[in-house]
């Protein structure tokens, strides 16, 4: 069965992120000056072949841990479903 993970990864708690910094400061500067913080990442969305949810999930996991978040900076959360075959 195929599957589609949605994933977001973003900075930990307490990590700097110049990244968002700067979103914010030209956020400010372009007038919207109630944004208090702003905190940048990245949305990945992935398709897969697994036989069941249990392995998607398992396999999805293994992705973020291994390659798509850096465990020491940042965390990461996805969601799964499953896609219509063709």
């Amino acid at each position: 069965m195929r599957w589609r993970a949605r994933v977001w990864v973003t900075l930990r708690a307490g990590v700097l992120d110049p990244q968002g910094a700067a979103t914010r400061s030209a956020l400010v500067s372009l007038g919207f000056t109630g944004v208090q913080t702003v905190r940048a990442g990245k949305f990945l969305e992935l398709e897969l072949v697994a036989a069941s949810r249990e392995e998607a999930d398992r396999q999805v996991a293994d992705m973020c841990r291994r390659l798509l978040a850096n465990p020491v900076t940042e965390d990461f959360r996805y969601e799964l479903e499953g896609c219509q075959e063709g």
